[in-house]
């Protein structure tokens, strides 16, 4: 066939190497602020848009043998970097080791936020329903915290819906916002 192109087509270049700042793309998880649910499907969303899902996933990697382990390590070593930048510095010490790999960082993330659900569970729960406006700043500081400590329970398996968190949120203002508590409660489905 004349003309034919008889090159192999170059290999292009893998797209996590085009990721120079992951977090301007993944926001730090600090189990408060950021929650571990939230950094979870932020960081999967951008692994898997960046093709490197299968290194968080479980999936094997090829063997050490293998033509492309070298590569696959490269690439590992970048997740793991992505990992390790997008960790509060108290989770970054926890979770930080030599030689491993991205999927063992990952695990050992999930291990601390996941384990002990029962105690974390216990203690986020009297937070919640605990807190009130009076012990916040503003109002604003105040729904804020609400709704991070409802996001926090259901990293836990202990989800709060948004009556409960409506309810919540009415139970700890003072007494000047009676009318608006009243109105509130008054439009929850019921």
């Amino acid at each position: 066939m004349a003309g034919a192109d008889t090159n192999p087509p170059k290999s292009s270049l893998h797209p996590v190497y085009t990721v120079t700042n992951i977090q301007n793309k993944v926001c730090t998880l600090d189990g408060t602020k950021v929650t571990y649910s939230s950094w979870v499907k932020l960081f999967k969303l951008h692994a898997r848009g960046y093709k490197v899902l299968a290194h968080i996933d479980g999936t094997a990697p090829p063997a050490k043998t293998a033509a492309d382990y070298k590569q696959w390590a490269e690439i590992d070593a970048i997740v793991l970097q992505w990992i390790y930048g997008t960790l509060s510095d108290d989770l970054l010490v926890r979770v930080l080791e030599p030689e491993s790999s991205a999927f063992e960082a990952w695990e050992k993330i999930k291990h601390i936020f996941l384990n002990n659900k029962g105690s974390r569970a216990a203690a986020l729960e009297h937070e919640f329903t605990n807190l009130t406006l009076r012990s916040m700043q503003s109002l604003d500081e105040y729904c804020q915290r609400l709704k991070d400590l409802a996001d926090q329970l259901n990293d836990v398996d202990n989800p709060v819906n948004e009556q409960r968190l409506v309810l919540q949120l009415v139970r700890g203002l003072p007494l000047e916002y009676d009318t608006a508590a009243a109105y509130i409660n008054q439009t929850l489905p019921g």
